[in-house]
């Protein structure tokens, strides 16, 4: 995922407003299957939000992991809430338009 500029970014935030969380990341901590369903909702809905339960001291570290991991950008990190957004590579399937870039 290529960066996303601010006005894409506030734009995100505005749509993912609404949202709630559909990962969780609890006592076992950053596991393969935590990031393989962070892959699953990404590729799903494009846009979502992951909770902190635990290890919430670490968030900015696993907000970059989630984001190396998944491809996906950092649309914001807001308390124990990471928001992140990847781009359906299916054009036919993807759900939200971003804001143009400006040149």
């Amino acid at each position: 995922m290529t960066e996303i500029t601010k006005a894409q970014r506030n734009h995100l935030r505005k749509l993912a407003n609404p949202l709630k969380p559909t990962v969780l990341l609890g006592k076992q901590g950053l596991t393969p299957e935590i990031v393989a369903k962070a892959e699953r909702e990404l590729d799903a809905h494009e846009l979502i939000k992951v909770r902190l339960l635990e290890f919430k001291d670490q968030k900015e570290t696993l907000a970059q992991t989630f984001v190396t991991e998944t491809g996906a950008a950092l649309v914001s990190l807001i308390g124990n809430v990471i928001t992140l957004y990847r781009q359906q590579a299916d054009p036919e399937r993807r759900q939200i338009r971003l804001p143009m870039v400006e040149a």
